[in-house]
């Protein structure tokens, strides 16, 4: 079905900036970049798909079992995202709050050009209807001057919801857990502008450079672009092998290597930030068991810490074997929405957050990734990014935190206000 080209490139770090130039004349981009984060579970370094050939673009009712038809279908690389409010396609719930946004509750697609980077190799896999375009189109590529011109943004940026209000609603979250009916649950923020117009892939760039986290995310669709900087994976599959790895623990990192030494080491035993780790633990544990073999769930690594470029991490790694023949997109929908940005117990939690919030989640909070010819997969959580639609010049971006009894709804917003840092600085 693909024609598989390993062309020899003089410089790889070059090449991609010119290969993200040149992606943006096709109307459908996904690049997933890693930016050289490396573990046990890591496959490229960076993917760039461009130009679909076919293509899933659904509502919220009946999408996994459209996705899992057209996964089953193409047999083929696809690539896409799931929105948070496919929560409706998997529970009775609804998603009623503002949406300024407007995406799609769904969107896969099949790309013409796949280009794959492993350390100095590059793997560029076209359909067979387009295999003559790849010398012209690595020429093109590798000609290409990179744009250095600055577009800075200017843009007058605008929260949702105010200090008080946030204060408010977490107070009344936490009554929520002194009732009983949740023990914790992920209240979100969003950040907008409106009449607000960026250059996409500069902006997306700039957010890159100062996060450099694994699972960054540039993805255009037409007027719709997802300009992410995520630390966390949702779920991957290989072969047999589930994992899950929720992220729950923020601290801030400081330019003095002891005193950040001293506050890696104080996050790991915070009790507040393991508590609300183990808990989500436990919730993506019984979310594994829905599909897992007897016996096979386990946790690989409990509240292991993380340092990226501008915070550090609490990470559980979870694990869990599955049948050979165990459709790919029945793991998805058993675990979905991620229990990192929902609460526990979950339903209860998403009922609480859609009533507090004031903004539809959408994209945020949903997933990105891809799935293999084989079926494997690898899915990141969108948080940590900018959301655009060109079309009605809107910009959004959203932060939240885990609310447990134990939370302080001040230290909870400072949480949030880290975690806009980035977003802001690259938008202001």
């Amino acid at each position: 079905m693909r024609s598989i080209f390993t062309p020899e490139i003089p410089s790889i770090a070059t090449f991609k900036q010119q290969l993200l130039q040149w992606a943006q004349a096709h109307a459908e981009v996904l690049v997933l970049d890693s930016n050289a984060h490396v573990d046990s579970h890591s496959t490229f370094d960076l993917l760039v798909a461009v130009d679909a050939f076919t293509s899933l673009k659904t509502d919220e009712s009946n999408a996994f079992q459209e996705l899992h038809n057209y996964q089953q279908a193409t047999q083929d690389w696809i690539l896409g995202y799931l929105t948070y409010d496919l929560k409706n396609n998997v529970e009775n719930l609804q998603s009623q709050n503002f949406d300024g946004l407007e995406f799609p509750a769904l969107y896969f697609f099949q790309p013409k050009k796949l280009f794959l980077f492993r350390g100095e190799k590059l793997e560029m896999q076209y359909l067979k209807l387009c295999d003559d375009e790849i010398e012209s189109d690595l020429t093109a590529i590798s000609r290409l001057e990179i744009n250095q011109e600055v577009q800075a943004n200017d843009l007058q940026i605008e929260a949702r919801i105010s200090c008080e209000e946030y204060l408010t609603k977490v107070n009344r979250m936490k009554e929520y857990i002194q009732q009983g009916d949740i023990y914790e649950a992920n209240f979100c923020m969003e950040f907008y502008a409106e009449d607000a117009r960026i250059n996409p892939l500069y902006t997306y760039n700039q957010l890159n450079q100062i996060s450099q986290a694994p699972f960054s995310v540039f993805y255009k669709n037409k007027s719709h672009y997802l300009l992410c900087a995520s630390p966390e994976r949702y779920l991957q599959k290989t072969g047999t092998h589930v994992i899950s790895q929720p992220i729950k623990g923020t601290a801030k990192r400081n330019v003095d290597l002891v005193m950040d030494d001293q506050i890696k080491q104080a996050l790991s035993t915070d009790a507040k930030e393991r508590a609300e780790n183990i808990m989500i633990a436990d919730l993506v544990r019984n979310d594994l068991s829905k599909t897992a073999l007897p016996n096979s769930v386990v946790v690989e690594e409990l509240c292991g810490i993380y340092s990226f470029k501008q915070v550090h991490q609490m990470i559980t790694t979870i694990a869990s074997e599955v049948a050979e023949n165990c459709p790919p997109v029945d793991l998805l929908k058993t675990t979905f929405p991620m229990g990192s940005m929902t609460g526990a117990p979950k339903l209860s939690a998403m009922h609480i957050i859609e009533e507090l919030e004031e903004t539809k989640r959408g994209l945020y909070s949903g997933s990105v990734g891809y799935f293999t010819p084989t079926g494997d997969f690898d899915f990141n959580v969108v948080i940590r990014s900018i959301l655009y639609n060109e079309a009605n010049n809107y910009v959004s971006f959203s932060v939240g935190s885990a609310i447990t009894s134990l939370a302080q709804a001040e230290q909870e917003y400072d949480e949030c206000l880290l975690k806009a840092k980035a977003m802001r600085a690259v938008l202001q």
